[in-house]
């Protein structure tokens, strides 16, 4: 190969060699600062657009799950408050047994009566004030809930229940007792039988609905798994990798600039040949 001035073709392909390493060694080391394997679009494309759809997803998934907890918690409020009702209930016909035998005098049944009444008006007060939100549970006002628990915008994405049940004293034949008497209290007792029933009814109904819930909130879980990991694959970046790469790159750096040095020094050897 001949000497030549004008055109250096050593020190061209040590430049070109040289930035093809310093090009390698800024991606591994974006790569590894971001713990993304897509630091630009140019990298992969296709990979950053089905990544970025896929974190939309998981985004739209995690808030279906959230939306889905709330929901839960609101029938646990519903059924929590019937739950005490039915305490009272149960109190109150414990006091109607008492008051329904000669074991006890009328001026005991009126103490027992001062009780009932109380517990009576605590029912009414629990029905009337247990909501969640601005939507009252136990009133009778039978609000409707839709629950979006899914990332699209789908019908098949929404859960709607509607609170079939009012837990009033007066609806639950509760609010007029009156156990001053052995008829009074006896009364009592079918009432409260009944009450009872239909307690026990809405709370099941508040304990379907929850166990949908939590089964969706478990496919919700595996969706959100799943998805970070698909993920994962395609746009973080491999540790492993990428710390090879940057040391390879690192390495093939120097010496590539060691050859340039000495390339750029050869257009001076044609001046000894010159004198």
């Amino acid at each position: 190969m001949g000497l030549r001035v004008t055109t250096n073709m050593a020190s061209i392909a040590a430049q070109r060699s040289l930035a093809a390493q310093s090009k390698k060694l800024e991606h591994a080391s974006q790569a590894l600062s971001t713990g993304s394997r897509i630091v630009r679009a140019a990298d992969d494309s296709a990979g950053l657009a089905i990544s970025e759809n896929m974190k939309s997803e998981i985004r739209a998934t995690a808030q279906a799950r959230s939306n889905a907890f709330n929901a839960i918690s609101a029938t646990q409020v519903g059924e929590g408050g019937l739950s005490e009702v039915s305490n009272l209930i149960t109190r109150l016909r414990e006091l109607g047994v008492q008051a329904a035998s000669d074991s006890v005098g009328q001026k005991e049944r009126q103490y027992l009566q001062l009780e009932a009444k109380s517990l009576s008006d605590e029912i009414d007060r629990i029905a009337k004030t247990t909501k969640f939100g601005e939507k009252m549970l136990l009133d009778g006002s039978n609000a409707a809930f839709d629950f979006h628990v899914g990332s699209d915008s789908g019908k098949e994405n929404i859960i709607t229940y509607r609170i079939e049940g009012n837990a009033t004293s007066s609806e639950l034949n509760l609010d007029s007792v009156d156990i001053t008497s052995k008829s009074g209290a006896r009364d009592l007792l079918s009432n409260a039988e009944q009450a009872l029933e239909k307690v026990s009814t809405m709370r099941a109904s508040f304990g379907a609905i929850q166990s949908r819930l939590e089964s969706t909130v478990n496919g919700l879980d595996v969706k959100y798994e799943n998805m970070s990991a698909a993920r994962s694959r395609i746009a973080d970046a491999d540790i492993a990798k990428e710390s090879s790469d940057l040391a390879s790159a690192t390495m093939l750096q120097s010496a590539g600039l060691s050859v340039l040095a000495q390339a750029n020094q050869q257009p001076y050897a044609v001046m000894k040949l010159l004198g």
